[in-house]
Protein backbone atom coordinates (compact mmCIF):
# COMPACT_ATOMS: atom_id res chain seq x y z
CA UNK A 1 0.00 0.00 0.00
CA UNK A 2 1.85 3.46 -0.80
CA UNK A 3 2.05 5.66 1.96
CA UNK A 4 -0.24 8.30 0.82
CA UNK A 5 -2.97 5.38 0.15
CA UNK A 6 -2.11 3.98 3.86
CA UNK A 7 -2.76 7.83 5.47
CA UNK A 8 -5.96 7.74 3.89
CA UNK A 9 -7.21 4.14 5.83
CA UNK A 10 -5.04 5.45 8.71
CA UNK A 11 -7.64 8.62 8.38
CA UNK A 12 -10.43 6.45 7.36
CA UNK A 13 -9.98 4.87 10.51
CA UNK A 14 -9.59 7.39 13.06
CA UNK A 15 -12.73 8.78 11.90
CA UNK A 16 -14.87 5.88 12.36
CA UNK A 17 -14.13 6.02 15.58
CA UNK A 18 -15.09 9.42 16.73
CA UNK A 19 -18.60 10.38 18.02
CA UNK A 20 -18.31 13.77 17.33
CA UNK A 21 -21.05 16.85 18.20
CA UNK A 22 -21.61 19.53 16.32
CA UNK A 23 -23.67 23.15 16.14
CA UNK A 24 -26.84 23.62 14.60
CA UNK A 25 -29.72 22.41 14.26
CA UNK A 26 -29.32 21.75 10.28
CA UNK A 27 -25.62 19.85 9.46
CA UNK A 28 -22.83 21.36 8.98
CA UNK A 29 -20.86 20.96 5.56
CA UNK A 30 -17.92 19.47 7.71
CA UNK A 31 -19.46 17.04 9.21
CA UNK A 32 -20.91 15.78 5.90
CA UNK A 33 -17.51 15.92 4.49
CA UNK A 34 -16.39 13.54 6.94
CA UNK A 35 -19.23 10.84 6.49
CA UNK A 36 -18.22 10.98 3.33
CA UNK A 37 -14.61 10.23 4.50
CA UNK A 38 -15.48 7.35 7.07
CA UNK A 39 -17.06 8.81 10.40
CA UNK A 40 -19.59 6.43 11.43
CA UNK A 41 -21.35 7.90 14.46
CA UNK A 42 -22.14 11.43 15.49
CA UNK A 43 -24.19 12.41 18.87
CA UNK A 44 -26.69 15.43 19.42
CA UNK A 45 -26.97 17.70 22.25
CA UNK A 46 -29.72 20.26 23.19
CA UNK A 47 -28.47 22.77 20.81
CA UNK A 48 -29.29 20.73 17.81
CA UNK A 49 -32.62 20.30 18.70
CA UNK A 50 -36.20 22.32 18.60
CA UNK A 51 -38.48 18.97 18.04
CA UNK A 52 -38.89 15.18 17.21
CA UNK A 53 -39.79 16.41 13.28
CA UNK A 54 -36.62 18.94 12.78
CA UNK A 55 -34.34 16.44 14.70
CA UNK A 56 -35.66 13.59 12.34
CA UNK A 57 -35.09 15.89 9.37
CA UNK A 58 -31.59 16.52 10.71
CA UNK A 59 -31.01 12.43 10.62
CA UNK A 60 -32.20 12.02 7.20
CA UNK A 61 -29.79 14.74 6.03
CA UNK A 62 -26.80 13.30 8.15
CA UNK A 63 -28.53 9.19 6.87
CA UNK A 64 -27.98 10.49 2.92
CA UNK A 65 -24.60 9.95 3.44
CA UNK A 66 -24.22 6.86 5.17
CA UNK A 67 -27.62 5.24 5.82
CA UNK A 68 -26.20 2.80 8.65
CA UNK A 69 -24.74 6.17 10.85
CA UNK A 70 -24.90 6.06 14.34
CA UNK A 71 -27.06 9.08 15.96
CA UNK A 72 -26.64 8.77 19.21
CA UNK A 73 -28.11 10.93 22.02
CA UNK A 74 -27.62 11.26 25.33
CA UNK A 75 -30.95 11.03 26.47
CA UNK A 76 -31.97 9.47 30.09
CA UNK A 77 -34.83 11.06 30.27
CA UNK A 78 -35.79 12.48 34.16
CA UNK A 79 -33.58 15.64 34.65
CA UNK A 80 -31.22 14.71 31.90
CA UNK A 81 -32.86 15.60 29.37
CA UNK A 82 -31.75 16.65 25.41
CA UNK A 83 -35.20 16.42 23.76
CA UNK A 84 -37.14 18.16 26.37
CA UNK A 85 -34.71 20.37 27.57
CA UNK A 86 -36.59 23.21 26.43
CA UNK A 87 -40.12 22.11 28.73
CA UNK A 88 -38.62 19.20 31.23
CA UNK A 89 -38.87 15.94 30.49
CA UNK A 90 -42.55 14.42 30.37
CA UNK A 91 -40.98 11.35 31.99
CA UNK A 92 -39.68 10.71 35.14
CA UNK A 93 -35.91 9.34 35.59
CA UNK A 94 -34.72 6.47 37.07
CA UNK A 95 -34.65 7.26 40.59
CA UNK A 96 -38.26 8.03 40.47
CA UNK A 97 -38.36 4.65 38.65
CA UNK A 98 -37.06 2.86 41.27
CA UNK A 99 -38.85 4.00 43.66
CA UNK A 100 -42.09 2.34 42.29
CA UNK A 101 -40.16 -0.73 41.98
CA UNK A 102 -42.37 -2.18 39.47
CA UNK A 103 -39.98 -3.77 36.39
CA UNK A 104 -43.23 -3.52 34.03
CA UNK A 105 -43.32 -0.12 34.62
CA UNK A 106 -39.79 0.92 33.69
CA UNK A 107 -39.87 -1.14 30.56
CA UNK A 108 -42.99 0.71 29.24
CA UNK A 109 -41.92 4.46 30.28
CA UNK A 110 -38.53 3.29 28.18
CA UNK A 111 -40.63 2.05 25.35
CA UNK A 112 -41.98 5.33 25.38
CA UNK A 113 -38.83 7.09 25.21
CA UNK A 114 -37.44 5.05 22.65
CA UNK A 115 -40.52 5.54 20.50
CA UNK A 116 -40.07 9.08 20.61
CA UNK A 117 -35.98 8.49 20.08
CA UNK A 118 -36.63 6.34 17.11
CA UNK A 119 -39.35 8.60 15.32
CA UNK A 120 -36.19 11.04 15.87
CA UNK A 121 -33.86 8.79 13.58
CA UNK A 122 -31.64 8.25 16.52
CA UNK A 123 -29.90 4.85 16.40
CA UNK A 124 -27.76 5.08 19.34
CA UNK A 125 -29.07 6.60 23.76
CA UNK A 126 -26.47 6.63 26.20
CA UNK A 127 -28.51 5.62 28.72
CA UNK A 128 -29.37 4.27 31.04
CA UNK A 129 -27.32 5.28 33.77
CA UNK A 130 -26.81 1.80 36.23
CA UNK A 131 -24.59 3.52 38.71
CA UNK A 132 -25.93 2.63 42.17
CA UNK A 133 -25.95 5.69 43.92
CA UNK A 134 -24.26 4.52 47.50
CA UNK A 135 -22.90 7.85 48.13
CA UNK A 136 -25.34 10.50 49.09
CA UNK A 137 -22.93 13.21 48.64
CA UNK A 138 -22.47 12.19 45.12
CA UNK A 139 -22.74 15.25 43.15
CA UNK A 140 -22.89 13.91 39.44
CA UNK A 141 -25.66 10.44 39.75
CA UNK A 142 -27.77 11.26 42.21
CA UNK A 143 -31.21 10.30 40.88
CA UNK A 144 -29.80 9.33 37.70
CA UNK A 145 -29.60 6.33 39.30
CA UNK A 146 -32.28 3.78 39.59
CA UNK A 147 -31.14 3.66 43.65
CA UNK A 148 -29.30 2.42 46.27
CA UNK A 149 -29.50 -0.94 46.18
CA UNK A 150 -27.66 -3.35 43.57
CA UNK A 151 -30.41 -5.80 43.38
CA UNK A 152 -32.85 -2.20 42.51
CA UNK A 153 -30.69 -1.16 40.17
CA UNK A 154 -29.96 -4.25 38.15
CA UNK A 155 -33.94 -5.31 37.75
CA UNK A 156 -34.45 -2.06 36.53
CA UNK A 157 -31.64 -1.71 34.40
CA UNK A 158 -32.73 -4.82 32.17
CA UNK A 159 -35.84 -3.39 32.33
CA UNK A 160 -35.14 -0.15 30.94
CA UNK A 161 -32.92 -1.73 28.64
CA UNK A 162 -35.22 -3.98 26.96
CA UNK A 163 -38.30 -1.82 27.00
CA UNK A 164 -35.67 1.15 24.98
CA UNK A 165 -34.58 -1.84 22.08
CA UNK A 166 -38.27 -3.03 21.84
CA UNK A 167 -38.74 0.61 20.45
CA UNK A 168 -35.86 -0.33 17.99
CA UNK A 169 -33.33 2.35 19.40
CA UNK A 170 -30.06 0.93 20.80
CA UNK A 171 -29.39 1.23 25.17
CA UNK A 172 -25.97 2.09 26.51
CA UNK A 173 -25.43 1.13 30.09
CA UNK A 174 -23.37 3.80 31.81
CA UNK A 175 -20.66 4.36 33.65
CA UNK A 176 -18.64 1.28 33.72
CA UNK A 177 -17.43 -0.01 36.54
CA UNK A 178 -20.01 2.13 38.31
CA UNK A 179 -19.45 6.22 38.95
CA UNK A 180 -22.08 5.62 41.91
CA UNK A 181 -19.64 5.94 45.31
CA UNK A 182 -17.86 9.14 44.31
CA UNK A 183 -17.70 12.46 45.81
CA UNK A 184 -16.11 14.42 43.13
CA UNK A 185 -17.58 15.39 39.80
CA UNK A 186 -16.19 14.09 36.93
CA UNK A 187 -16.62 16.88 34.59
CA UNK A 188 -14.17 18.91 36.55
CA UNK A 189 -11.92 16.61 38.56
CA UNK A 190 -10.82 13.24 38.85
CA UNK A 191 -13.09 11.21 41.20
CA UNK A 192 -11.60 8.01 42.94
CA UNK A 193 -13.53 4.61 43.85
CA UNK A 194 -11.63 3.45 46.27
CA UNK A 195 -13.93 -0.14 47.20
CA UNK A 196 -11.85 -3.25 46.90
CA UNK A 197 -12.35 -5.90 44.06
CA UNK A 198 -14.71 -7.83 46.31
CA UNK A 199 -16.77 -4.62 46.89
CA UNK A 200 -16.96 -3.52 43.71
CA UNK A 201 -18.33 -7.26 42.27
CA UNK A 202 -21.34 -6.80 44.88
CA UNK A 203 -22.24 -3.19 44.73
CA UNK A 204 -21.23 -1.83 41.17
CA UNK A 205 -21.36 -4.73 38.46
CA UNK A 206 -24.79 -6.65 39.32
CA UNK A 207 -26.57 -3.95 37.17
CA UNK A 208 -23.70 -4.04 34.29
CA UNK A 209 -24.14 -7.67 34.06
CA UNK A 210 -27.93 -7.47 33.83
CA UNK A 211 -27.76 -4.32 31.19
CA UNK A 212 -25.35 -7.70 29.55
CA UNK A 213 -28.03 -10.34 29.95
CA UNK A 214 -31.24 -7.92 28.90
CA UNK A 215 -29.13 -7.17 25.77
CA UNK A 216 -27.37 -4.16 25.85
CA UNK A 217 -24.80 -4.07 23.29
CA UNK A 218 -22.98 -0.89 24.23
CA UNK A 219 -21.22 0.42 27.27
CA UNK A 220 -20.06 4.18 28.33
CA UNK A 221 -16.70 3.74 30.42
CA UNK A 222 -16.50 5.96 33.34
CA UNK A 223 -13.66 9.09 34.11
CA UNK A 224 -12.45 8.00 37.42
CA UNK A 225 -9.97 5.84 39.13
CA UNK A 226 -10.76 2.73 40.55
CA UNK A 227 -7.09 1.93 42.46
CA UNK A 228 -8.48 -1.87 43.50
CA UNK A 229 -7.84 -2.42 39.02
CA UNK A 230 -6.06 0.22 38.32
CA UNK A 231 -3.81 2.86 40.68
CA UNK A 232 -2.42 4.30 37.33
CA UNK A 233 -4.89 5.86 35.27
CA UNK A 234 -9.41 6.52 35.00
CA UNK A 235 -10.92 3.37 33.84
CA UNK A 236 -11.38 4.92 30.78
CA UNK A 237 -8.06 4.79 29.92
CA UNK A 238 -7.37 1.74 31.44
CA UNK A 239 -6.80 -1.76 29.75
CA UNK A 240 -7.10 -3.76 32.83
CA UNK A 241 -10.97 -2.23 33.51
CA UNK A 242 -11.61 -2.26 29.43
CA UNK A 243 -9.97 -5.77 28.75
CA UNK A 244 -9.39 -7.66 31.55
CA UNK A 245 -13.05 -7.04 33.51
CA UNK A 246 -15.42 -5.89 30.58
CA UNK A 247 -14.57 -8.05 27.96
CA UNK A 248 -12.68 -10.93 30.06
CA UNK A 249 -14.37 -11.36 33.05
CA UNK A 250 -17.63 -9.84 32.07
CA UNK A 251 -17.65 -11.50 28.52
CA UNK A 252 -18.90 -8.52 26.52
CA UNK A 253 -17.81 -8.36 23.35
CA UNK A 254 -19.91 -4.60 22.08
CA UNK A 255 -19.46 -1.19 21.92
CA UNK A 256 -16.91 0.08 24.41
CA UNK A 257 -17.21 3.80 24.02
CA UNK A 258 -16.19 6.89 26.29
CA UNK A 259 -17.39 9.16 28.31
CA UNK A 260 -17.31 13.08 26.78
CA UNK A 261 -13.63 12.62 25.97
CA UNK A 262 -13.16 16.81 26.55
CA UNK A 263 -14.16 15.74 30.75
CA UNK A 264 -11.46 17.54 32.97
CA UNK A 265 -11.08 14.06 34.54
CA UNK A 266 -9.55 13.08 31.86
CA UNK A 267 -7.83 15.63 29.81
CA UNK A 268 -6.42 17.63 33.22
CA UNK A 269 -4.11 14.42 32.76
CA UNK A 270 -3.03 14.04 29.11
CA UNK A 271 -5.40 16.81 27.33
CA UNK A 272 -8.06 15.83 24.93
CA UNK A 273 -5.64 14.31 22.09
CA UNK A 274 -3.87 12.44 24.51
CA UNK A 275 -6.75 11.02 26.49
CA UNK A 276 -8.13 10.30 22.94
CA UNK A 277 -5.15 8.16 22.11
CA UNK A 278 -4.81 6.55 25.35
CA UNK A 279 -8.68 5.85 25.64
CA UNK A 280 -8.34 3.64 21.70
CA UNK A 281 -5.11 2.25 23.13
CA UNK A 282 -6.82 0.86 26.29
CA UNK A 283 -9.51 -0.50 24.51
CA UNK A 284 -12.53 2.09 23.92
CA UNK A 285 -14.04 1.72 20.67
CA UNK A 286 -15.51 5.29 20.33
CA UNK A 287 -14.70 8.49 21.26
CA UNK A 288 -18.07 10.91 22.56
CA UNK A 289 -16.52 14.25 21.98
CA UNK A 290 -18.62 17.49 21.75
CA UNK A 291 -20.80 18.65 24.38
CA UNK A 292 -18.26 21.46 25.33
CA UNK A 293 -15.79 21.22 22.24
CA UNK A 294 -18.36 20.98 19.00
CA UNK A 295 -16.15 21.70 16.33
CA UNK A 296 -14.40 20.77 13.14
CA UNK A 297 -11.34 22.00 15.07
CA UNK A 298 -11.60 19.21 17.85
CA UNK A 299 -12.72 16.93 15.51
CA UNK A 300 -9.34 16.81 12.95
CA UNK A 301 -7.18 17.49 15.92
CA UNK A 302 -8.55 14.01 17.63
CA UNK A 303 -8.55 12.43 13.89
CA UNK A 304 -4.57 13.97 13.88
CA UNK A 305 -3.72 12.55 17.00
CA UNK A 306 -5.10 9.23 16.24
CA UNK A 307 -3.26 8.81 13.16
CA UNK A 308 -0.01 9.95 13.98
CA UNK A 309 0.01 7.56 17.24
CA UNK A 310 -1.12 4.87 14.58
CA UNK A 311 2.01 5.43 12.15
CA UNK A 312 4.02 5.83 15.43
CA UNK A 313 2.89 2.54 16.87
CA UNK A 314 2.21 4.41 20.16
CA UNK A 315 -1.23 3.02 18.95
CA UNK A 316 -0.82 -0.23 17.32
CA UNK A 317 -2.83 0.20 14.28
CA UNK A 318 -4.55 -3.70 14.70
CA UNK A 319 -6.43 -1.79 17.89
CA UNK A 320 -7.44 0.76 15.98
CA UNK A 321 -8.60 -1.30 13.46
CA UNK A 322 -10.20 -3.52 15.79
CA UNK A 323 -12.00 -1.01 17.20
CA UNK A 324 -13.46 0.43 13.51
CA UNK A 325 -14.60 -2.85 12.88
CA UNK A 326 -16.65 -3.01 16.24
CA UNK A 327 -18.01 0.34 15.29
CA UNK A 328 -18.83 -1.05 12.01
CA UNK A 329 -20.41 -3.80 13.72
CA UNK A 330 -22.44 -1.82 15.97
CA UNK A 331 -23.96 0.43 13.21
CA UNK A 332 -24.96 -2.49 11.22
CA UNK A 333 -26.87 -4.32 14.03
CA UNK A 334 -28.48 -0.26 15.13
CA UNK A 335 -29.40 -0.09 11.72
CA UNK A 336 -31.45 -3.31 11.69
CA UNK A 337 -32.44 -2.89 15.12
CA UNK A 338 -34.12 0.40 13.67
CA UNK A 339 -35.79 -1.63 10.38
CA UNK A 340 -37.08 -4.59 12.56
CA UNK A 341 -39.54 -1.40 14.42
CA UNK A 342 -42.11 0.53 12.65
CA UNK A 343 -41.58 4.18 13.69
CA UNK A 344 -44.61 5.33 16.33
CA UNK A 345 -44.42 8.69 16.96
CA UNK A 346 -47.31 8.97 19.37
CA UNK A 347 -46.01 9.71 22.82
CA UNK A 348 -48.31 7.91 25.68
CA UNK A 349 -49.38 9.29 29.16
CA UNK A 350 -47.05 6.83 30.53
CA UNK A 351 -44.70 9.81 31.82
CA UNK A 352 -47.12 11.10 33.85
CA UNK A 353 -48.66 8.10 35.23
CA UNK A 354 -45.11 7.32 36.26
CA UNK A 355 -44.32 10.61 38.03
CA UNK A 356 -48.12 10.19 39.92
CA UNK A 357 -46.99 6.54 41.31
CA UNK A 358 -43.38 8.27 42.44
CA UNK A 359 -44.94 10.56 44.82
CA UNK A 360 -44.68 10.11 48.34
CA UNK A 361 -46.23 12.11 51.18
CA UNK A 362 -45.70 12.30 54.96
CA UNK A 363 -46.58 13.60 57.48
CA UNK A 364 -49.92 15.27 58.64
CA UNK A 365 -52.07 16.11 55.11
CA UNK A 366 -55.09 16.28 56.95
CA UNK A 367 -56.46 19.68 56.99
CA UNK A 368 -53.53 20.93 54.93
CA UNK A 369 -54.07 18.80 51.38
CA UNK A 370 -54.88 19.73 49.19
CA UNK A 371 -54.22 23.15 49.89
CA UNK A 372 -57.29 26.11 50.35
CA UNK A 373 -56.33 28.56 47.96
CA UNK A 374 -53.83 29.95 46.19
CA UNK A 375 -50.44 29.47 47.65
CA UNK A 376 -46.97 31.24 47.97
CA UNK A 377 -44.08 28.58 45.76
CA UNK A 378 -40.21 29.17 47.24
CA UNK A 379 -37.87 27.59 44.65
CA UNK A 380 -34.53 27.17 46.06
CA UNK A 381 -32.52 26.12 43.49
CA UNK A 382 -28.86 24.53 43.15
CA UNK A 383 -26.43 25.07 40.37
CA UNK A 384 -26.51 21.78 38.80
CA UNK A 385 -24.19 19.45 37.08
CA UNK A 386 -23.13 19.32 33.01
CA UNK A 387 -25.11 16.77 32.85
CA UNK A 388 -27.93 18.64 33.28
CA UNK A 389 -29.13 21.66 31.18
CA UNK A 390 -29.56 25.22 33.22
CA UNK A 391 -32.08 25.37 30.65
CA UNK A 392 -34.07 22.58 31.63
CA UNK A 393 -36.71 24.31 33.83
CA UNK A 394 -38.34 22.38 36.74
CA UNK A 395 -39.68 23.30 39.74
CA UNK A 396 -43.88 23.46 41.04
CA UNK A 397 -44.45 26.90 40.68
CA UNK A 398 -45.78 26.90 37.37
CA UNK A 399 -47.75 23.65 37.55
CA UNK A 400 -49.35 24.79 40.91
CA UNK A 401 -50.39 28.31 39.44
CA UNK A 402 -52.38 27.01 36.42
CA UNK A 403 -54.66 24.63 39.01
CA UNK A 404 -54.53 27.27 41.73
CA UNK A 405 -54.83 30.89 40.00
CA UNK A 406 -53.64 33.12 41.84
CA UNK A 407 -50.69 31.20 42.78
CA UNK A 408 -47.09 33.55 43.02
CA UNK A 409 -43.89 31.76 43.14
CA UNK A 410 -39.80 32.73 43.85
CA UNK A 411 -36.98 31.31 42.76
CA UNK A 412 -33.86 31.82 44.75
CA UNK A 413 -30.50 30.68 44.09
CA UNK A 414 -27.75 30.43 46.84
CA UNK A 415 -26.06 33.42 45.93
CA UNK A 416 -28.80 35.77 46.52
CA UNK A 417 -29.26 34.33 50.23
CA UNK A 418 -25.26 35.34 50.51
CA UNK A 419 -24.68 38.36 53.19
CA UNK A 420 -28.21 40.03 52.24
CA UNK A 421 -30.10 38.53 55.45
CA UNK A 422 -33.62 39.65 55.16
CA UNK A 423 -34.22 37.77 51.29
CA UNK A 424 -35.84 35.16 53.11
CA UNK A 425 -38.29 36.98 54.64
CA UNK A 426 -38.57 39.72 51.82
CA UNK A 427 -39.17 37.70 49.13
CA UNK A 428 -40.80 34.11 51.04
CA UNK A 429 -42.33 34.81 54.35
CA UNK A 430 -43.89 38.25 53.57
CA UNK A 431 -45.70 37.14 50.39
CA UNK A 432 -46.92 34.08 52.29
CA UNK A 433 -48.60 35.90 55.14
CA UNK A 434 -52.22 34.53 55.39
CA UNK A 435 -51.66 31.91 52.91
CA UNK A 436 -50.18 28.34 52.47
CA UNK A 437 -46.22 28.29 51.96
CA UNK A 438 -44.60 25.94 49.84
CA UNK A 439 -41.10 25.41 49.58
CA UNK A 440 -39.63 22.94 47.09
CA UNK A 441 -35.77 22.25 47.16
CA UNK A 442 -33.67 19.61 45.32
CA UNK A 443 -31.35 17.98 46.54
CA UNK A 444 -31.57 20.10 50.39
CA UNK A 445 -29.36 17.08 52.38
CA UNK A 446 -26.65 17.67 50.05
CA UNK A 447 -26.44 21.54 49.87
CA UNK A 448 -25.74 22.87 53.16
CA UNK A 449 -26.74 26.48 52.17
CA UNK A 450 -30.49 25.26 51.32
CA UNK A 451 -30.96 22.72 54.36
CA UNK A 452 -30.65 25.89 56.37
CA UNK A 453 -32.98 28.17 54.31
CA UNK A 454 -35.58 25.29 54.36
CA UNK A 455 -35.03 24.96 58.57
CA UNK A 456 -35.65 28.55 58.87
CA UNK A 457 -38.70 29.08 56.46
CA UNK A 458 -40.01 26.19 58.75
CA UNK A 459 -39.13 27.16 62.12
CA UNK A 460 -41.21 30.32 61.19
CA UNK A 461 -43.58 28.80 59.49
CA UNK A 462 -44.34 25.30 60.84
CA UNK A 463 -47.72 24.36 58.42
CA UNK A 464 -45.11 24.86 55.46
CA UNK A 465 -45.47 21.98 52.79
CA UNK A 466 -42.15 21.09 51.64
CA UNK A 467 -41.66 19.17 48.11
CA UNK A 468 -38.31 17.79 48.12
CA UNK A 469 -37.54 16.89 43.55
CA UNK A 470 -33.91 15.26 44.82
CA UNK A 471 -32.75 13.07 46.57
CA UNK A 472 -35.09 12.63 49.59
CA UNK A 473 -32.99 13.29 53.06
CA UNK A 474 -33.28 11.71 56.33
CA UNK A 475 -34.79 14.66 58.21
CA UNK A 476 -36.74 16.65 55.89
CA UNK A 477 -38.86 19.26 58.17
CA UNK A 478 -42.52 20.45 57.50
CA UNK A 479 -46.07 19.88 58.45
CA UNK A 480 -46.24 17.93 55.54
CA UNK A 481 -43.51 16.70 52.67
CA UNK A 482 -44.14 15.56 49.34
CA UNK A 483 -41.13 13.47 47.57
CA UNK A 484 -40.98 13.36 44.15
CA UNK A 485 -37.75 11.34 43.30
CA UNK A 486 -36.57 13.61 40.53
CA UNK A 487 -37.30 17.42 38.70
CA UNK A 488 -38.78 16.51 35.92
CA UNK A 489 -41.59 18.69 34.69
CA UNK A 490 -43.70 15.44 35.25
CA UNK A 491 -42.93 15.33 38.28
CA UNK A 492 -43.46 18.83 39.48
CA UNK A 493 -47.14 18.32 38.02
CA UNK A 494 -47.33 15.18 39.89
CA UNK A 495 -47.24 17.58 42.97
CA UNK A 496 -48.86 20.28 41.68
CA UNK A 497 -52.03 17.83 41.56
CA UNK A 498 -51.44 16.65 45.15
CA UNK A 499 -51.17 19.84 46.52
CA UNK A 500 -54.29 21.44 44.30
CA UNK A 501 -56.47 18.22 44.58
CA UNK A 502 -58.66 17.28 42.04
CA UNK A 503 -59.99 19.55 39.79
Amino acid sequence: MSSNMHSKELRRLALSVLQPGFTGTVAPPWILRAIGEGLSSVVLFTRNITGVEQVAQLAAQLRAENPELIIAIDEEAGDVTRLEAATGATRPGNFALGAVDDTELTEAVARDLGRQLHAAGVSLDYAPSVDVNSNPDNPIIGVRSFGVDAKVVSRHASSWVRGLQSAGVAACAKHFPGHGDVAIDSHHGLPSYDATVEEIAAQALPPFRAALDAGVRAIMSAHLLVPAYDPQVPATLSRRILVDLLRGELGFDGLIVTDAIEMGAVTGLYGIDGAAVRAVAAGADALCVGGENAGEDTAELLVGALVAAAASGRLPEERLAEAADRVGEFARWSAGLRRSVPADPVSRDIGFVAARRALRVSGAGDGVLPLAGPAHVVELVPSTNLAIGNETPWGVGAPLRERLPGTTSVRIPRQELTGRPGVLEEQALAPAAGRQLVVVVRDAARHGWMAEALAALVAARPDAVVVEMGLPGADVPGAVRLFTHGATAASGVAAAEVLAGPR
